[in-house]
């Protein structure tokens, strides 16, 4: 019933993606995020409570919940998390809007991930049209700025998710094989600032404290900390510093994204970058930042909350793999406190932040009575 009811379902699905994709989000932006949120609030209203949280730092996040009736309405939540801002500039939705292709829609923000924001409005929506009892109440959190490290937002995630029996995150699998999500890198961004002496390079360059020589030195340190084996990355993405060649620089400064696949890799690294210190006599350093995304390790409850799903899937027709990916996500957030998290439930597709994002509609539709399975069945 679920497969036939999905497939039914494939123009509203579409028209859903269609009117989501035609918004501009960059997390920043309040005004256009807010304007989205307006829209999804009133769509979200015939399916249960919604809570406008207000966020003065950009788009307001959206909280819905919908009760379990009877025994299952004492039962702890599902957490659901999606999120609505998207990498693309303003005047993007109006250069590539949705454009369905055979059975492939194209469309920035589709595939990360607007298409499965969708999919959710139809499960719930789908479930109380099929009759269909909820075993456990239903929280979802619709937030705008995962994008950008989730700074006003994850507060509120940890929050719903200390209360929840387990959280499924409908972000995009694993390209290859749509696999399901269950273990991510922790994520962690540092600024590393160096303080120099200026002087004449040519005159009087002794009296000078070359804050690029250094940087120089700092980075081989920071590089230093990788550990391939580990999965450990670490990475100078930025390096800047001087003034004029003829200027002994005074300052320079780099940035460095670091991912890990455990907390002890985590304390590993925060050590290292604390345990920084000059090597040019005089020069000064100071170290900001740290991880932003706790590792999404693969736990004994990710694990067989994975099986059930597997399960469910199986019933569906579904052949359902695992598998982990460098890429963070709000997921991150909820399995760091313990609760079982599944990620990568979202519509297949491929070209996440690339021009080329797209969803296989197909697979969008298996996803939907996926997700009203594990709804239904969890």
């Amino acid at each position: 019933m679920l497969n036939e009811y999905a497939v039914s379902q494939r123009d509203e699905f579409l028209s859903l993606a269609q009117q989501l994709v035609s918004y501009d989000t960059p997390g920043q932006d309040k005004i256009r995020c807010d304007a989205l949120a307006d829209l999804m609030a009133t769509q979200l209203a015939p399916l249960g409570e919604v809570t406008r949280v207000s966020n003065p730092h950009g788009g307001d996040h959206l909280c819905l919940r919908i009760p379990a009736v009877g025994s299952a309405a004492s039962q702890a939540p599902v957490l659901l998390l999606c999120h609505y801002d998207t990498v693309w500039p303003v005047g993007t939705a109006a250069i590539r809007p949705l454009r369905v292709t055979g059975e492939t829609a194209f469309g920035a923000g589709l595939y990360d991930m607007k298409a499965s924001i969708a999919l959710g409005m139809l499960a719930l929506r789908g479930i109380g049209e099929l009759g269909f009892g909820l075993p456990r109440p239903v929280t979802w959190l619709i937030t705008s700025d995962e994008e950008i490290g989730s700074p006003t937002s994850r507060e509120l995630i940890e929050h719903e998710a200390r209360s929840a029996a387990h959280v499924l995150v409908l972000e995009p699998p694993i390209e290859q094989g749509s696999l399901l999500k269950t273990a991510r890198k922790g994520v962690g961004v540092y600024n590393l600032a160096v303080t120099g002496r200026a002087a004449h390079a040519g005159v009087e360059p002794e009296k000078g404290i070359n804050a690029l020589i250094e940087l120089a030195h700092q980075i081989l340190a920071v590089q230093a900390l990788a550990d391939r084996g580990q999965g450990t990355t670490v990475n100078v993405g930025t390096a800047r510093g001087g003034s004029a060649s003829n200027v002994v620089p005074a300052e320079a400064t780099m940035e460095i994204d670091v991912r890990v696949w455990s907390g002890a890799e985590a304390e590993r690294l925060e050590a290292g970058f604390h345990a920084l210190s000059p090597v040019l006599p005089g020069a000064e350093l100071l170290l900001t930042g740290g991880l932003n995304r706790p590792p999404m390790e693969r736990t004994p409850a990710s694990i067989a909350l994975f099986k059930r799903t597997q399960a469910i899937g199986a019933a569906l027709g579904l052949s359902l793999g695992e598998g982990a990916t460098g890429g963070a996500s709000d997921g991150n957030f909820t399995s760091a406190l313990g609760i079982p998290t599944i990620d990568g439930l979202g519509a297949p597709g491929q070209g996440a932040h690339a021009l080329h994002e797209q969803i296989q509609i197909p697979g969008a539709l298996q996803r939907l009575a996926l997700l009203m399975g594990l709804l239904t069945q969890l």
